[in-house]
């Protein structure tokens, strides 16, 4: 089953269930692609937290036909990049080569994917490497606070868990686990091919057939319970910090929510770049902080709106003061039409801006076919953020703003710093 839409943009369901999508760029030299599980962290069981990391990681330790430095070698002689990354929700395997070296990257990539060999040495390095990689993060503020409010908002639930999973649980996976993880998510009814570039869709699609047609059908993982969000106010002390971290979040749309484009203007505005009234007001006219920022994660069925800011014991109470400050503006008062113009620009420019490599092209692709099923031109995107109004906005403030489902997190030397629900007051 072939579909073609206007666009250069191409879809091809192969037999066994894999969707193979590509977008034409005639005027690059160069093709991006990349195989998309549909599992990340969220899916895991916790004793086995991090397996989807880990098997990320030892996939490029060798297949059965070739080690790690028989692929480090290959690619490098054809001057491509390899790379690949974990999510809540999705892996990602991706290369990208000029289009005269597809047939080689594209090998190498199918083989790294489907013919691992798991090998208990290595399994036994990159253990240590990722429990480093766990280090690193424990060792930097900034990713530390997000992680705990992470683990807080979601408390109990595998969206809360840390996508490089826990010394504990890292330190406990063996062998069969990633054979097993590998043989329940690798499948092709649980996987996404993405291309963007100067190719042909009907040569790659066969090419691709042709790599895939072994391997297994079967469905996406349907077992993703939704989370219910937990507004605690967690004070973590850590007397090794200069500056206390703040992480104050609340729920917020998910991916596909209709309400989604006033969700993203309403955070541009509070905490999107330079001009955003975060920035303007607690660093540029206060001089609180040196970095102050809001933004959205959003997911399959859920989300989160987070404001970040770095700042002395001293002046963290009054910086969340004025973030809930801020959300009582944004909840009483309709922008006005020029900070509406301005943030509707910035939104349409990062996304434009965002969708001029092969790469992002590729990304975006794939990443509508999983939660969209259907795919929005730029003109549909642009048209979507220029409708917004102000109304919108305010009443999207007004959804997400609620005192009661604020959730703080606070890390770093607190000298005595308290703060009570009574305090998130907006």
């Amino acid at each position: 089953m072939t579909l073609t839409t206007e666009r250069n943009l191409r879809r091809t369901v192969l037999p066994n269930g894999l969707i193979v999508l590509t977008e034409r760029m005639d005027y690059l030299r160069s093709v991006a692609m990349g195989v998309w599980i549909k599992s990340g962290s969220r899916c895991e069981a916790p004793e086995i937290n991090g397996i989807s990391h880990f098997v990320e990681h030892m996939l490029f330790k060798g297949t059965r036909s070739r080690s790690a430095q028989r692929i480090a070698c290959e690619m490098d002689s054809i001057g491509g990049n390899l790379d690949a990354f974990t999510g809540k929700e999705t892996i990602c395997f991706n290369v990208k080569s000029l289009s005269d070296h597809v047939p080689v990257a594209l090998d190498i990539l199918t083989d790294l994917v489907l013919n691992p060999v798991f090998a208990a040495p290595d399994i036994e390095r990159e253990r240590g490497v990722i429990l480093e990689e766990i280090k690193i993060d424990e060792d930097n503020p900034d990713v530390l606070v997000h992680e705990l409010f992470t683990q807080s908002f979601w408390k109990g639930h595998p969206l809360g868990k840390p996508i490089l999973g826990t010394t504990e649980t890292v330190g406990r996976l063996a062998q069969n686990h990633l054979f097993a993880y590998h043989a329940d998510r690798f499948h092709a009814g649980n996987m996404v091919f993405s291309a963007a570039g100067n190719l042909d869709h009907d040569r790659f699609a066969e090419a691709v057939a042709a790599k895939f047609s072994s391997l297994a059908g079967g469905e996406a993982p349907h077992d993703l319970s939704a989370p219910a969000p937990s507004a605690r106010i967690l004070l973590r002390n850590k007397k090794a910090l200069e500056q206390v971290q703040i992480c104050l979040g609340v729920p917020a749309p998910p991916i596909t929510d209709d309400n989604r484009y006033a969700a993203l203007i309403l955070n541009t505005v509070l905490g999107g770049g330079m001009s955003s009234r975060l920035f303007q007001t607690i660093r540029e006219e206060q001089g609180l902080a040196y970095s102050i920022y809001s933004d959205l994660s959003p997911y399959r069925d859920t989300g989160t709106l987070c404001v970040y800011a770095g700042t002395s014991a001293a002046k963290a109470l009054k910086t969340v003061d004025l973030v809930l400050a801020e959300f009582a503006k944004l909840k009483q008062v309709p922008l006005g039409e020029e900070e509406l113009t301005r943030a509707k620009d910035q939104v349409k420019g990062n996304i434009l801006l965002g969708l001029e490599s092969s790469s992002s092209r590729m990304a975006n692709l794939a990443r509508q076919e999983m939660y969209f099923h259907q795919f929005f031109s730029v003109e549909e995107i642009v048209a979507r953020i220029d409708e917004v109004n102000a109304e919108q906005v305010q009443a999207m403030a007004q959804r997400l703003f609620d005192p009661a489902r604020i959730a703080v997190t606070l890390l770093g030397r607190l000298d005595g710093v308290k703060l009570s629900r009574s305090k998130l007051v907006c």
